[in-house]
């Protein structure tokens, strides 16, 4: 039974309070007086070194999220780029990731409750669980309505905090700047950088978003932008308010530090504030962790059951309600280890999408459409894998083995289930077919990627379209007169239309002698009016080594022939204007001269860009 689609409901405002309530919340408001511990004052340069790295995954996740803009975020980009195999067990272990982080979270809501409210902590947690799936389940504008209205108001009471804060600051506190020396600056930017892990979770709901190609980037940068800012900050003013002993003892260092200015009610505000925190940052996680399982179940990895989406709420309610019930299950466990293993996830994910965006561009797949393309390729991404490795690496031992078991079983999953009921081709394979000069593809995942360029861009198909995909093309390898190739045109058109070839020929012939139909030095478009109704038709030709026509000087490599009954010269001009918009692409000759065959050709014309 064919599912509901997801429905674009999500602005800029709301992908910027989505990436940034699930940014803001342990790495603020729990983890600067630990870190204080480890590097003094100059935890402030770790932040910022953690951040600056931050950056460099985002650059490739929002190249990968504007060319692909589905559920499942990087499930899905690693699925196409590196196989099956590798992308099964990522939206595994990445959905349990999440999963465990926003549980983390709800603790951390519930502690900074304690200090309000006397509940039972856990219980706490588990009720705030059941009402966030509740209102994911409701639809992803209502949870966003509420994420936009907690983060408003959260960035509300922290730029109070640091308006207040800043005169405040003692400058006796921030000397020495660097106790420790430089090596602990840079452990310590490992140990916070789960503090942008949050970045990662946006692209996971870019199918709901409106004008994702251009929203999800621009959301995402500004988003982070924000949160480099903000941390820099509140820490800044955190450090310079509290005395390095008090900092260094704190779990609450946010609280305290209102607490050194403001008395107890800041330190009550800075808890709510808190509270917000973990909450944004749970409802986030629900929201994009859901999506994984909704995209594994799309592609045949799991049970057809985790994609059904409700005819109202138009959201995956089993994939919501399954995420609810295993951090409810995660609550009632030790969450040290757990949550540091989900650290290692979600830095393993931000590598992986700096790989796939190698792996793609390498594989010079022509339906590879990114709108935003990352600076600086490839040593933007070169950079950031050996830098996510290092910070993998001081995780520790104990996290470390127990990612590499759910790895295991992420990929048990894979081998038992997935592998025996589907498979997709990836960009890897491309990759190796490049290398190799071996056909190793079908060109399905080419097919796919024009389907997803047709939904991000809204392209609705029009009687141009279904024309191109099934005209007939002509691929010549060999350098040809235009006599030679008027006479091969003929022949296919003339089959198709079902009138004489000797006709078509010497029409294109009179309509050359008549004025050239060379528009370009590598472009023509004959065009002729034949007898009959209702009859129309185009034939593309490409010649790498050139077709020769007389009063060019230059060979032409790509032919556009259209051919039409006098009753249809209305959608004959339209067709022509639409060839002119598509040609008057800069790229356009390069692409032409780089596609793969004939279907290859076809969609350098369908994926043009034009007026509809």
């Amino acid at each position: 039974m064919k599912q509901p689609k997801l429905k674009r409901k999500l602005n800029l405002l709301d992908v910027f309070c989505i990436s940034t309530g699930a940014m803001i919340s342990s790495g603020l408001f729990i983890l600067p007086g630990i870190a204080h511990a480890k590097a003094g004052p100059a935890v402030i340069l770790s932040y910022l070194l953690a951040g600056l790295l931050a950056a460099a995954g985002m650059l490739s996740q929002a190249e990968l999220v504007s060319a692909m803009p589905k559920a499942g975020g990087t499930y899905f980009y690693v699925t196409r780029a590196l196989g099956s195999g590798m992308g099964t067990v990522n939206g595994l272990i990445t959905w349990l990731s999440l999963s465990v982080k926003s549980a983390f979270a709800l603790v951390g809501m519930a502690a900074f409750g304690m200090l309000v409210f006397n509940f039972d902590m856990r219980l706490l947690a588990i009720g705030m669980t059941v009402l966030f799936v509740g209102l994911n389940l409701a639809g992803i504008k209502e949870a966003s309505r509420a994420q936009v209205a907690i983060v408003l108001g959260l960035l509300t009471i922290l730029a109070f905090y640091v308006v207040r804060g800043l005169p405040q600051v003692q400058l006796s506190n921030l000397e020495p700047f660097a106790p420790l020396g430089l090596d602990p600056i840079l452990r310590t930017a490992g140990f916070v950088f789960i503090s942008y892990g949050g970045l990662l979770k946006i692209a996971s709901v870019a199918e709901e978003v409106s004008k994702p190609a251009k929203t999800i980037p621009l959301g995402m940068a500004l988003s982070l932008i924000t949160v480099i800012v903000l941390y820099l900050l509140v820490i800044s003013v955190t450090t310079g308010v509290l005395d390095g002993t008090t900092l260094d003892n704190s779990l609450t260092p946010i609280s305290d530090g209102a607490r050194a200015f403001m008395g107890t009610p800041g330190s009550i505000v800075l808890a709510v504030a808190a509270m917000l925190a973990f909450i944004s940052t749970a409802n986030a996680g629900i929201m994009a962790a859901a999506r994984y399982p909704l995209a594994l179940a799309r592609d045949g990895f799991l049970p057809n059951v985790f994609s059904r989406v409700g005819k109202r709420s138009r959201t995956p309610y089993v994939a919501i309600l399954a995420t609810g019930l295993f951090m409810i299950f995660t609550l009632v466990l030790k969450l040290d280890l757990l949550v540091k293993t989900a650290s290692t996830i979600l830095i393993l994910t931000y590598a992986f999408s700096c790989l796939s965006v190698i792996v793609l561009r390498e594989s010079k797949l022509q339906n590879y459409q990114p709108t935003f393309r990352s600076p600086l390729y490839p040593i933007v991404q070169i950079v950031a894998i050996v830098g996510f490795g290092l910070l993998v690496f001081e995780i520790g031992g104990a996290a470390l083995v127990t990612t590499g078991l759910l790895i295991g079983g992420g990929g048990l999953v894979y081998l038992l289930y997935g592998r025996v009921r589907t498979s997709r081709e990836s960009a890897l394979i491309y990759l190796i077919e490049r290398i190799t000069a071996k056909e190793l593809t079908t060109r399905s995942l080419e097919a796919e990627l024009k389907e997803i360029i047709r939904e991000r861009d809204e392209i609705l198909k029009d009687r141009f379209d279904h024309l191109i995909e099934a005209a007939e093309v002509i691929d010549i390898d060999r350098s040809v007169s235009m006599d030679e190739f008027f006479q091969m045109a003929a022949t296919r058109l003339a089959r198709r239309l079902d009138t004489s070839t000797n006709e078509i020929y010497e029409l294109l012939l009179k309509r050359e002698n008549e004025s050239t139909t060379v528009l370009t030095p590598h472009l023509a478009i004959p065009h002729i009016i034949i007898q009959g109704k209702k009859k129309f038709d185009i034939l593309l030709a490409r010649s790498r080594p050139g077709i020769e026509f007389p009063d060019s000087p230059d060979r032409i490599h790509a032919v556009f022939v259209l051919v039409g009954t006098p009753d249809e010269r209305p959608f004959h001009l339209k067709s022509l204007a639409a060839i002119a918009q598509i040609i008057s692409d800069p790229r356009f000759e390069e692409k032409w001269m780089a596609a793969k065959g004939a279907e290859g050709l076809r969609d350098v014309i369908l994926l043009g860009e034009r007026r509809r």
